[in-house]
């Protein structure tokens, strides 16, 4: 090295000394501050179990008082026989409406007062299908969807309005006249979830077995709403509880539904 360029650092050195003061002192900081940062973002693994989250209740639905059945005929249909509907009924909700359908599917109210009709399902027909939504029966007077009767002889109210959701397909619904507390006989199953209904038709019960003949039905349906066959409820009756039936169906699926004990 020169001698000139010695002295020059010689010289930038002397003529410098807070500089080099104050580079060890801001080095010094920003370790500090990496360490402070890296310390504050570190996590520990929770040495604790984590708990669960509330949930909601899984949903049920009400249990069965009462088991009724619709043999089902469509004309011109390939299979010989007719074909089996078993519902489960939520007496507990709709006391009066479950009795007014167990009557008219086991028919042994008698007559009429009012028609002279006998207060029964049987030979009545499923006269209103919509694919994607319904089918619909229980006019037993007029068997086009302008009649229908209860066994009390009057409409029945709106019991239990809104109690079970039309969250599910498959559940049987009464069918009104476009007013509140008109019911009577007629009824619909709907073939997927229908919620714009909660509050304007009571759910009073639910298809235990037959899910496969409501589609059948839903097949010959039009958008109009007139099937495109004849479909005749051939026979209908009570059925025997099982002890299934004492407890609240879940609301998820039907393992307990179609293994009814004999």
């Amino acid at each position: 090295i020169s001698l000139s360029r010695t002295k020059a650092l010689t010289t930038m050195h002397h003529n410098s000394p807070t500089l080099i003061r104050i580079i060890p002192c801001w080095f010094h900081v920003v370790v500090f501050l990496a360490i402070f940062v890296l310390s504050s973002n570190s996590r520990e693994v929770p040495r604790e179990k984590a708990h669960k989250p509330l949930m909601d209740p899984i949903p049920t639905l009400p249990k069965i008082t009462h088991r009724v059945f619709l043999d089902i005929d469509i004309s011109d249909s390939f299979d010989s026989g007719s074909s089996r509907i078993v519902l489960g009924l939520f007496g507990e909700v709709a006391p009066k409406i479950v009795e007014n359908f167990r009557a008219l599917c086991a028919c042994d109210k008698g007559v009429s007062k009012t028609t002279g009709k006998p207060l029964c399902y049987k030979g009545s027909k499923f006269h209103r299908v919509i694919p994607n939504f319904m089918i619909q029966g229980g006019d037993f007077t007029h068997h086009d969807g302008t009649g229908g009767e209860s066994i009390f002889g009057h409409d029945i109210e709106d019991e239990g309005l809104g109690a079970v959701k039309h969250s599910r397909k498959f559940l049987l619904s009464m069918a009104n006249k476009g007013r509140r507390n008109s019911n009577n006989s007629q009824f619909f199953i709907n073939t997927v979830k229908t919620q714009w209904l909660d509050n304007s038709h009571v759910v009073f019960g639910v298809v235990l077995d037959g899910e496969d003949v409501v589609k059948d039905i839903e097949r010959l349906g039009t958008n109009g709403g007139k099937p495109t066959q004849s479909i005749t409820i051939v026979d209908s009756g009570s059925l025997p509880l099982t002890s299934k039936d004492a407890q609240p169906l879940p609301f998820a699926r039907k393992e307990r539904y179609s293994d009814a004990e004999e």
